[in-house]
């Protein structure tokens, strides 16, 4: 009799010699990728991290020195009383500040209502109507946002002065509503998610389009109207170059501080503290919102 050759059961898994050695080369190749991409990852947080909480340490450490440990230890150096608030006590008094944070807020509401407004109207008319130039105003927008801000101050200024609100908080409000191009590509991405059904059904119904873009559209806007808010919020309350150059008698939370810098030098541990003053709102509003950042972010990315 002739004896049958027949080939090895491979679908069961088990598999004999060098394949079996060769599936755990892979194996192994495939773990050691994976911890290098976990251990890189890890490393690049901490050193991210680092990078963050150092100069914010130092700020910290410096605002309780008295000006002679300021100037005669180092930036890591403790001071000598951790609960020396004098410094604390100056920024805040001295320094303005709350003028600065009553003018913030003021500029900070109409300028973040001037933005929603004008930002949800402009995606709405984007995204859900088709008219002749319509690609031509999207890249005129795209176009706006990679010319550099410091070559248009010179006209931005003349525009202002000529308008007669040079030192007017109204200049910034209108510079803060009228220079936020990213807001409108925020608000068209997260439309885009939107059904146009819903726009359709309400046409059925008999809602004209400021009805549909009041009752159905801006509702369905809060995750995005709440990140802009974030994102635009604290590059307002961060502001300084525009309050020092439009607004020089107003105290502003950014410009308060520069009255302790001097011609003859300036006193950094009243300044570490104002500073200090000055991220705490900044960082309570970020920890608490932060979900609505990340939300708002993705939730317009696909559809």
């Amino acid at each position: 009799m002739t004896a049958v050759h027949t080939p090895p059961d491979t679908r069961s898994g088990f598999t004999l010699g060098p394949p079996r050695r060769r599936r755990d080369a892979s194996d192994a190749v495939i773990a050691t990728r994976r911890v290098a991409g976990t251990t890189t990852k890890y490393v690049s947080l901490v050193i991210g991290v680092l990078f963050t909480l150092i100069p914010l340490s130092v700020v910290f450490i410096a605002s309780f020195k008295t000006p002679q440990e300021f100037g005669q230890t180092g930036p890591f150096a403790p001071p000598s009383n951790w609960f020396n608030l004098e410094n604390y006590v100056t920024a805040f008094e001295k320094g303005g500040m709350v003028e600065g944070f009553i003018n913030t807020t003021i500029v900070l509401v109409f300028s973040l209502v001037g933005t929603i407004a004008i930002g949800t109207m402009a995606a709405y008319a984007l995204d859900r109507f088709s008219f002749r130039g319509k690609k031509l105003v999207v890249a005129l927008f795209l176009i706006a946002t990679l010319i550099p801000g410091v070559t248009s101050q010179v006209a931005t200024f003349q525009i202002i002065n000529g308008l007669g609100l040079y030192d007017n908080m109204a200049a910034l409000v209108l510079l803060f509503m009228g220079t936020d191009i990213i807001s409108i590509y925020i608000f068209i991405q997260f439309m885009q998610s939107i059904p146009v059904s819903l726009d359709e059904a309400a046409m059925i119904d008999g809602a004209n389009r400021w009805t549909i873009y009041w009752r159905v559209i801006l509702p369905l806007l809060k995750p995005a109207i709440a990140t802009v808010v974030i994102i635009k919020g604290i590059a307002i309350y961060n502001e300084f170059y525009m309050p020092f150059l439009y607004l020089p008698s107003h105290e502003m939370i950014s410009t308060s501080l520069f009255r302790f810098k001097g011609p003859f030098g300036a006193h950094w541990e009243i300044i570490a503290a104002g500073t200090i003053l000055v991220i705490i709102p900044t960082l309570v509003a970020f920890v608490a919102l932060q979900r609505f950042i990340y939300r708002g972010l993705t939730a317009g990315a696909v559809k």
